[in-house]
């Protein structure tokens, strides 16, 4: 089980990155602002869900690794280090860019919730950023590995459900904020890419 002091130091990073911009977040922000509150409600939960699908890619594949190999464990860690720096390169290199408005036709709730489901589970870059991500929080010295995955996946799942749903919710605000201001996705990139360094630190230096 996950201590106390982990959990209260992983909750923050988890609503840090939710706040990130991205496809995810942009495509919950774009069908609240066309279509109303509830769509961008329904996109959510199908985002989050997929949430649970990565955390199970990892933990299954990961909970091996991290029990039986040392050397296996320090090229995942530090593999997950260059790659958290590389985002936080991408991120510094943003600026200021200003997010695309993509916007289409109306779907149902139903649709909405599956589009964000399948839109989570089959984005590499999702895949290969909770590999980096999850591990790094995992101490084989506390309990079963499997399990302690699963409650950072769950603990992801809730910071995802706030954010977003608070994105769908002041989507009118926060629409006008993001879409026409070169400063906001300055400051935004700007704190990713901190994020991301500070992930790429605690992972490198990360003990078994």
């Amino acid at each position: 089980m996950i201590s106390l002091d982990t959990a209260i130091t992983f909750f923050p990073f988890a609503l840090s990155l939710a706040l990130l911009p991205g496809p995810d977040n942009i495509f919950v922000l774009t069908q609240s602002l066309i279509y109303g509150r509830i769509s961008g409600i329904f996109a959510t939960l199908g985002l989050a869900t997929g949430i649970m699908f990565h955390t199970s890619a990892v933990a299954f594949g990961v909970a091996t690794i991290l029990e039986t190999s040392q050397f296996a464990f320090s090229a995942l860690k530090y593999i997950g280090a260059i790659y958290l720096l590389y985002l936080a390169f991408k991120a510094f290199r943003a600026g200021n860019t200003n997010l695309e408005n993509k916007t289409g036709p109306k779907d149902t709730k139903i649709t909405l919730y599956k589009r964000g489901l399948i839109m989570n589970i089959t984005n590499p870059k999702v895949a290969i950023f909770f590999l980096a991500f999850l591990p790094q929080f995992v101490d084989p010295n506390k309990g079963a590995i499997l399990s302690q995955f699963y409650q950072l996946g769950i603990l992801m799942f809730i910071a995802t459900i706030l954010v977003f749903t608070s994105i769908a919710l002041s989507a009118s605000f926060v629409g006008k904020w993001l879409f026409n201001s070169k400063d906001a996705m300055l400051y935004l990139n700007r704190f990713a890419c901190l994020i991301f360094i500070s992930l790429a630190a605690k992972l490198a230096f990360a003990q078994k």
